[in-house]
């Protein structure tokens, strides 16, 4: 009974660290920025990085991740999101610590690719670049060539992939709470403009709510970003939601946000508007209203 009681204690004390790793601080970094085992990823733009950049991180493209298909912005795939991981220096044991300049944007979508492939450690830098600066800590101008090597995924799982047929209002489960994270003129929409405005019974949320800028653009505290949710009836962590913007770049962000909240169902819908306004038989709803 003794070892047993020991066996839950250790078990949850490890399952509090695996929930908490997703989000590492800055300070966290400055310790563990030698550690032979973490590939830094910088994914701000390529001019940014020429600039200056954290010491030892390697750069990766946002576009990089991805392919345009009939004007329809999409991922490359996991094959080839998998020869990209081995090109950059990245294998199963790395711990993967990404950043950006944006707080977030471009980085989440590469976690969004690697919880995909099941990866067992992947972390966002919060508040990155413009953080990491405003702390004035040690800046490099020289880009580190990466070790290619080869990355072996253990699982491929497109769970966390949602298609056009699981937004679309007929098809869609209605348990599943739709969440549009564009800008209020996006969502809703312009009157001389048929083909726009948002999802019937899409919810709206900007993606941008969930940092805090002033502080650097970190993420919001985890107590204000549950109260956000809670607006949407967002409370039990098995709630099934999909996230969509324009292109999926934005949802991406709010993928990783919806997730280091603790919730597990979350979908991104990876083609986004792009490709389900070009399906003229789907509805579009016009003004603020779902």
């Amino acid at each position: 009974m003794y070892k047993f009681i020991i066996s839950v204690i250790l078990l949850t004390q490890i399952n509090i660290v695996w929930a908490t790793q997703n989000l590492v601080t800055t300070k966290w970094l400055a310790k563990n920025l030698n550690n032979q085992k973490i590939v830094l990823i910088d994914m701000s733009d390529s001019l940014q990085y020429q600039r200056f950049h954290i010491p030892g991180a390697i750069h990766l493209p946002y576009q990089y991740l991805n392919q345009s298909k009939q004007r329809v912005s999409l991922s490359i795939g996991a094959k080839n999101i998998i020869k990209l991981l081995g090109q950059t220096g990245i294998s199963q044991d790395s711990h993967v610590v990404a950043y950006d300049d944006t707080g977030g944007l471009h980085a989440s979508r590469l976690l969004w690719e690697l919880e995909q492939l099941n990866h067992p450690k992947m972390s966002l830098l919060d508040g990155g670049l413009v953080k990491w600066i405003r702390e004035g800590r040690k800046i490099s101008f020289q880009a580190p060539l990466p070790k290619a090597t080869k990355y072996t995924a253990k699982s491929i799982s497109s769970s966390r992939t949602a298609k056009i047929k699981d937004v679309a209002p007929a098809t869609r489960d209605q348990n599943t709470i739709l969440l549009d994270v564009r800008s209020p003129e996006e969502y809703r929409g312009h009157p001389k403009q048929p083909r726009s405005g948002h999802v019937p019974g899409a919810l709206f949320w900007q993606w941008d709510q969930a940092l805090n800028i002033e502080k650097g653009f970190v993420l919001q505290d985890s107590a204000s970003l549950k109260k956000e949710m809670k607006q949407f009836g967002l409370t039990d962590p098995e709630q099934p939601v999909i996230v969509y913007c324009r292109s999926g770049h934005r949802a991406s962000h709010t993928f990783f946000t919806l997730r280091q909240l603790g919730f597990k169902n979350v979908k991104l819908y990876d083609g986004s508007m792009k490709e389900y306004e070009k399906v003229k038989t789907l509805p579009l709803t016009k003004g603020m209203k779902p």
